[in-house]
């Protein structure tokens, strides 16, 4: 098959530590005042604010990252995927 051009789009597997990472700095700055609290033996994860937060910053940062894709696409990695000529067995 011979290749004709390159679609060049953002490298969506790539995206996800930046998200990660994104979302943990926002919950980290707005849960930065909390008071440090220990719950009961055998409920360490279960916090229904902490888990609002968690949302809520996943909803932030994903927006951003939207916004940023649309408008700066160029600071994130790249992934080129090839354009292939017609074939006979293609449809046309």
């Amino acid at each position: 098959m011979e290749v004709i051009g390159h679609n060049t789009g953002p490298d969506w597997p790539k995206l996800g530590p930046s998200l990660l990472i994104a979302t943990a700095l926002v919950v980290a700055i707005r849960t930065a005042r909390w008071a440090a609290t220990a719950p009961g033996e055998g409920f360490a994860d279960v916090d229904a604010n902490l888990d609002k937060e968690v949302s809520f910053a996943l909803r932030v940062a994903d927006r951003v990252l939207h916004a940023l894709l649309n408008k700066r696409p160029g600071l994130f990695p790249q992934k080129k995927e090839p354009i292939y000529a017609p074939g006979d067995e293609s449809p046309r």
